[in-house]
């Protein structure tokens, strides 16, 4: 039997590491894996400023052009699965850096790329990196900070993440009209250099709980290659259902759904035999867990869903230029970052299912409220309505997490980080495919079509259509945040009432 070897000086664990910087360790922590959750973010979001100018780099389709970012999310989404194997086999320390190589990786490589296969190949690296590190802050706020710290904890990151989308696509726009297409990739570069000289300062090699990596442990393979097979056949049936045959898409969403199935059996038998699986079942044994990843991926759907609906609305609908969408979306950024950090601190003295209801009720309004708009109507309307959607966004992100995750058992918490991550960005693939049907179908049903290129009232009226199905949905998950209530546990008897 071999002696336990201790770590290596260059190398500190996280006691070491607290003696070193003292109380606001954990906050240089949190920063320090902020930094690369933004550049992971940024990558997913700006490179939507890129794809007509690579296509017309590569003289690509729109389908092919489109294999870019749905590369990206299909890796990314099934990547989520992986971080618990990856932390508990390399540690934490290990694991961060190597998505952060990988993520630089990707950037110079496409960045550098004279053929579109590798530029394709770049994207997916990126999404793998991206996918194993966004759990990763939510695991790290559950067990490095006390319980009236986590909410504060929560707001600073948030505020820090949405920034990333929302200044980004503006910063990409200027870089591409200087530079090409090219800077794009370039642009996470600076943020994954400053991300890897903060790791190696500040993220420790085993957990904040102190939990070593174990080297026997065995990734359950058979339960990714049946992740990936689901996750692409849903991912592909919602854009066959936009553009493709029917009987091509129904063929793809039945083996999404038997892929589904036979996730759940493998990581029943895995767990039966004494396995690790992919996804610990378990997790949802746990009410406010369960309930939580229904609201996160009815919030997926309608985030998402609203990313896409909104522009799409404001320029071919109420006819806006797009230097005028940007305007009317930069105030609501704003309002999201703020009421981020706000929201964080109320978190950690307010119960998290009320914060999370609040919110949903404003981004229910914020859906119905478009009813009232039409083509006469003033632009600061659309900036508040706009605005009140992502006030709603504001109280629901920092809330959400914490809501579900703090009932786990710590072992578990690293599953149920990614598990939920994992479940909203599901969600979020659905919302965009669910909102460009619906909003294709009414069309078609008031004798419209995007392809005009003027307006009318009947586009309009479906446009209301598709806001008040986001509004529905909305409001539906209000009644499962209900459930992520802490019930009161019965008190336990004392010998003298025995």
């Amino acid at each position: 039997m071999k002696p336990d070897i201790p770590p290596p000086a260059a190398a500190p664990a996280m006691p070491t590491l607290r003696e070193r910087y003292g109380e606001r360790y954990r906050w240089y922590l949190l920063l320090s894996v902020m930094v690369g959750t933004m550049a992971s973010i940024m990558s997913s979001t700006i490179v939507n400023v890129a794809i007509p100018g690579m296509s017309h780099h590569f003289s690509l389709g729109q389908e092919r052009a489109q294999w870019v970012t749905s590369g990206f999310m299909v890796s990314m989404t099934v990547a989520m699965l992986t971080t618990p194997w990856l932390l508990g086999r390399f540690g934490y320390r290990r694991t961060y850096v190597g998505t952060m190589v990988l993520l630089l990786a990707g950037g110079i490589v496409g960045g550098l790329a004279t053929q579109f296969w590798v530029v394709l190949a770049a994207r997916v690296a990126e999404g793998l990196a991206a996918g194993v590190v966004q759990p990763i802050p939510a695991i790290i706020i559950l067990r490095a900070f006390e319980p009236h710290e986590q909410g504060r904890a929560s707001g600073l990151f948030g505020m820090g993440v949405v920034l990333a989308p929302a200044i980004g696509p503006s910063i990409g726009g200027v870089l591409v009209d200087l530079f090409g297409w090219r800077s794009i990739f370039f642009m996470v570069v600076p943020f994954c250099l400053v991300s890897l000289w903060a790791a190696y300062k500040f993220v420790p090699t085993t957990a904040p709980g102190g939990i070593t990596a174990e080297r026997g442990a065995r990734l359950d393979w058979g339960g990714l290659a049946l992740a990936t097979v689901g996750t692409l056949c849903l991912l592909n049936g919602l854009v066959e259902l936009r553009g493709g045959t029917p009987l091509e898409s129904v063929g793809l969403l039945v083996g999404a759904a038997v892929s589904l199935v036979a996730f759940i059996a493998w990581q029943k038998r895995m767990a039966a035999n004494g396995g690790a699986p992919l996804m610990n079942l378990a997790l949802f044994g746990y009410r406010q867990f369960a309930m939580g990843s229904v609201v996160a991926f009815i919030y997926g759907t309608a985030l998402f869903g609203s990313t896409y609906l909104l522009p799409v609305y404001m320029q071919v609908g109420l006819q806006l230029s797009a230097s005028y969408v940007g305007t009317i979306m930069l105030p609501a950024g704003i309002v999201l970052a703020v009421t981020i950090a706000w929201v964080g601190r109320l978190a950690d003295r307010q119960p998290t299912w009320l914060l999370v209801s609040i919110g949903l009720a404003l981004l229910t309004a914020s859906f119905a409220l478009m009813l009232v708009i039409h083509l006469g109507s003033a632009i600061w309307l659309l900036v508040l309505f706009a605005g009140i959607g992502r006030l709603g966004l504001g109280f629901i992100l920092p809330s959400l997490n914490l809501g579900s995750m703090r009932p786990l058992a710590k072992p578990l918490i690293p599953q149920g980080a990614s598990a939920i991550n994992f479940v909203r960005m599901l969600g979020g693939a659905a919302g965009v495919s669910l909102c460009a049907i619906v909003l294709e179908w009414r069309l078609a049903a008031h004798g419209d079509s995007l392809a005009n290129a003027a307006t009318s009232p009947a586009r309009l009226a479906a446009f209301d259509e598709v806001f008040m199905l986001l509004a529905g949905i909305c409001a539906l998950a209000i009644c499962a945040a209900w459930q992520l209530r802490e019930r009161p546990q019965a008190p336990t008897p004392t010998p003298e009432a025995r």
